[in-house]
């Protein structure tokens, strides 16, 4: 059509042709299809395990994974995993490591663990991070804090999250050191996160335990509760270096008085205060020396046997009252009740125990 002609009127150049049938029904049918997740095939629990004796570290880290896992089906099959490892366990010296944020625990770790890599040893690092509470991931970082320890062929390291519940941490990290053990590791290091209940965990779960400190112990004890000076077999006075050197001593000698006053962490042994230098590297091969004579002179006494055999029945009613938690809160009536106990106790209607009563005698009553 020219630039200056015109349709005729009620003419339009758009033209519809008549529409042709279709079989297709939109996405009418693929609305009806339910998603399957494809079913995970796992190994033989016999087969994996002898990858984990191998010394594989991605089998090693894949098994820890299963055990981590929060997975009814995971949970099983890390158990069935645990049984085929249990006989090639025990053989490690584990040592928990602790201290107040700031005072270099990690800088020690992997200076401590560098050591120990170097000397020929296979070290793993069991770091229990602190989670993040709206993502529940580890927000530390354990393997960038510790870059060159992580590199070594000698050394393992993983970071677990807590999830916000130190329960979880008590079962998974203490099965999570079995794998290691069984994986040929000689030293397993614990780091906590260095705040509350977790140091009482995982003193439960070593044979050695070690806090670490800086300088200035009036300042320190000031943050620092009794008890959990009460736990350490050891204390590391870090930082000591440079023009920090004289106060680190005369920090050693503070604590070394105050330890002196305290009942003995472990029987037949007397807890004593050291200096190091984490960054220089100094002293740290002599608190290995210290955890060496420790760990002979308690083997010789049967309390290093006698201490595995009382966590190991700690851990057997600590999984108990896991256990009878989940139960309770799984429980139907629990379940369909527990918010309006909530909201009764909270307005004063009734008072909390008698709304525990309450729960509990239902559970019970449907239980029998």
């Amino acid at each position: 059509m020219g630039k200056d002609e015109q349709l005729p009127n009620n003419e339009s150049s758009l033209h519809v042709r008549k529409g042709v049938a279709s079989s297709h029904d939109g996405f009418a049918s693929a609305r009806k299809k339910k998603f399957r997740k494809k079913e995970e095939q796992l190994p033989a629990a016999k087969e994996l395990a002898e990858k984990v004796r191998a010394g594989e570290r991605k089998d090693l880290a894949r098994a820890i994974t299963f055990i981590e896992s929060n997975s009814k089906s995971h949970y099983t099959y890390g158990q069935e995993l645990l049984q085929q490892l249990l006989p090639h366990t025990g053989r490690a010296i584990r040592i928990g490591i602790t201290g107040v944020p700031g005072a270099g625990k990690s800088t020690f770790i992997e200076a401590f663990g560098h050591m120990l890599c170097e000397n020929g040893l296979k070290t793993a690092v069991l770091a229990i991070d602190p989670s993040s509470s709206i993502s529940g991931g580890s927000i530390l970082g354990d393997k960038t804090r510790m870059e060159s320890l992580a590199k070594h062929p000698n050394g393992f390291i993983r970071p677990s999250p807590s999830g916000g519940t130190l329960g979880g941490v008590h079962r998974k990290t203490r099965e999570t050191m079995l794998l290691c053990e069984a994986a040929g590791f000689e030293v397993i290091l614990v780091e906590t996160v260095g705040v509350g209940q977790s140091e009482f965990i995982v003193r439960s779960m070593v044979d050695f335990f070690l806090l670490i400190v800086l300088t200035g112990a009036g300042d320190e004890l000031q943050g620092m509760k009794k008890g959990i000076m009460e736990l350490a077999d050891a204390i590391a006075v870090n930082k000591a270096d440079g023009n920090n050197k004289p106060l680190a001593e005369k920090t050693k000698r503070e604590f070394n008085q105050i330890l002196h006053m305290l009942q003995p962490a472990t029987k037949g042994w007397a807890s004593k205060a050291y200096t190091c230098s984490a960054i220089r590297r100094e002293g740290i091969s002599e608190l290995w020396t210290v955890i060496q004579e420790f760990e002979k002179k308690t083997k010789a006494a049967g309390i290093f046997e006698e201490r595995r055999r009382l966590q190991t029945k700690e851990w057997l009613h600590a999984l108990i009252v896991e256990q009878l938690k989940a139960d309770f809160y799984q429980h139907p009536y629990v379940a369909s009740h527990l918010a309006k106990a909530e909201k009764q106790a909270m307005t004063g209607d009734i008072t909390p125990a008698q709304a525990v009563a309450d729960l509990f005698s239902h559970v019970y009553a449907h239980d029998q």
